[in-house]
């Protein structure tokens, strides 16, 4: 048997998301092996948009010295096997989840290198509930699956040395010493990358670090909140709320003072005020007002045309770009958004008598419909594009004034009646109403069959009424009404309200 035939590469399998520099780190990987004298080959497979653009890397190092000087070089696979992996490297935790599922990870052989910051999956985002994965148990199954596991919030380092996720990652690769070169070797090839070197060394210091176990040196910078002057007083208004409640309402009114303007937020607190009476006149404990407070401002700062051109052009959003992909001082960016508004949203975005003659004129409907059957992209760094969203953005002051505007205050206002009503007997049920307008999220058809299913538990609120816990029946549906996108959950669970409805009469 050959030497060539009795050993057998290491293989590296790396999972990361776009411009966490994924492709640099596989690159600095095959750059120090093939100076410490190995036959490196790198291939990467690229994964779906839903997560930023991930990409599996694939490396595979093998001794020169293991090859016979007269023989051919050793054929080197393009994909990781399962179950053949000797070190997996995860940018994030979901990723590491998705290598453990594949089998790339095995506890008889894998060193499992993981960043336990989170990037919520497509699956955790469109769920009609809390769709987010345990990351405490994503985890525990990572710990499971590998024979030694290195772990941190790698991300936090890169933030804290002012580089990107892969130089923290390749430095506790070598902290890991599941390679055999030495830190030196491991620096020089960020050294010949020639490309942020200083920062890059920085992270790759506090990765090593973090591999062996010492304490991070590097820190976050503390944010400092600075509030407006004008908005103080509201604050301090605010104030007056007591716990839990008080959050809450601070975090409503800085939402809706940015969302719209100051007035807009003292409504908010106007509204507050007849809840935060009930509440202690018919001892809800906070709850009550903590629930609505929460759900109010929500429905107050709806998402609106206006306020995704805001959110796109606003400066602090082109500087967290550049920052996220490390761009340098005088490097040209550009940014493209995919949009893609219906009918309805211009015309909610409309006055409102406008509104309403645009979605009631069948051939005005059309004519609009012939603009919007395609999305489109707009370049928000070029001034073309800007301009489009500024437009848009500009319509700020006439919100009050649209169609969406008077349809979302007329069903706030009605929810609000609903719990004062109910609250003067049973504010454990007016609690679970407070809450249940949760189901109102999104925009389009998620908007619209949460807004159905809200009206369909409220319509059933004399026959919850009559259960023995009216509260805790309502919970139940609401919880129901979150299972699917179908709604079969729901309409199983009101068929068994029924029959114990009609057994009580």
């Amino acid at each position: 048997m050959s030497t060539t035939e009795q050993q057998r590469p290491i293989t590296i399998a790396i999972l990361a998301m776009g411009g966490e520099g994924g492709g640099v780190l596989a690159e600095w990987i095959v750059d120090v092996a093939e100076h410490a004298g190995y036959i490196a080959q790198m291939t990467s497979v690229p994964g779906v948009a839903q997560r930023t653009g991930a990409t599996n890397y694939y490396v595979e190092l093998f001794p020169k010295t293991g090859a016979k000087s007269n023989t051919r070089a050793p054929v080197l696979g393009l994909t990781p096997v399962a179950g053949d992996v000797d070190i997996v490297i995860a940018s994030e935790l979901m990723e590491a989840g998705r290598a453990v599922q594949r089998g790339l990870v095995t506890p008889d052989k894998t060193t499992f290198i993981v960043s336990t910051n989170r990037v919520y999956a497509m699956t955790e985002k469109i769920a009609l509930a809390d769709g987010r994965v345990d990351s405490g148990e994503l985890l525990e199954a990572c710990k499971s699956a590998a024979k030694r596991i290195i772990h941190g919030d790698m991300a936090q380092l890169a933030e804290a040395t002012n580089s990107v996720i892969s130089a923290v990652l390749f430095g506790a690769l070598a902290g890991s010493k599941a390679l055999p070169m030495q830190r030196m070797a491991f620096e020089a090839a960020i050294h010949r990358g020639g490309v942020g070197v200083k920062e890059s060394v920085a992270a790759f210091s506090a990765g090593f670090a973090a591999a062996e176990g010492a304490p991070s040196v590097v820190q976050v910078p503390a944010q400092t909140k600075v509030i407006s002057p004008a908005l103080a007083p509201v604050l301090a208004e605010a104030d007056g709320f007591g716990d839990p409640a008080r959050m809450y309402v601070h975090a409503g009114i800085e939402r809706l003072a940015d969302y719209q303007d100051l007035d807009y937020a003292r409504e908010y607190l106007a509204k507050l005020k007849p809840i935060a009476e009930i509440d202690k006149l018919h001892g809800g404990g906070g709850r009550l007002l903590a629930e609505t407070a929460r759900e109010l401002a929500l429905g107050m700062a709806y998402e609106d045309t206006v306020r995704v051109a805001e959110l796109k052009i606003r400066p602090s959003r082109f500087a967290r770009v550049r920052a996220e992909v490390q761009a340098a001082d005088g490097q040209i960016i550009e940014i493209a958004e995919f949009l893609h508004p219906r009918v309805q949203e211009i015309a909610d975005t409309l006055p409102e008598g406008l509104g309403r003659w645009l979605l009631d004129t069948p051939w005005a409907r059309r004519l609009v419909e012939r603009f919007t059957t395609k999305g489109r992209v707009v370049k928000t760094s070029s001034i073309r594009g800007f301009l489009q969203l500024y437009f848009v953005a500009a319509l700020k002051p006439t919100r009050r004034r649209s169609l969406r505007f008077a349809a979302e205050h007329k069903f706030l206002s009605e929810w609000l009646r609903t719990i004062e009503t109910v609250a003067a007997t049973n504010v454990a049920l007016a609690t679970e109403i407070a809450t249940t307008r949760t189901l109102v999220k999104g925009y389009s058809d998620t908007h619209e069959r949460g807004k159905a299913r809200y009206e369909t538990l409220m319509q059933m609120l004399p026959q919850i009424m009559e259960t023995a816990d009216p509260a805790a029946t309502l919970a139940r549906l609401r919880k129901a009404a979150l299972t699917d996108d179908t709604g079969a959950a729901l309409t199983a669970a009101i068929k068994e309200l029924r029959p114990i409805s009609q057994a009580a009469e």
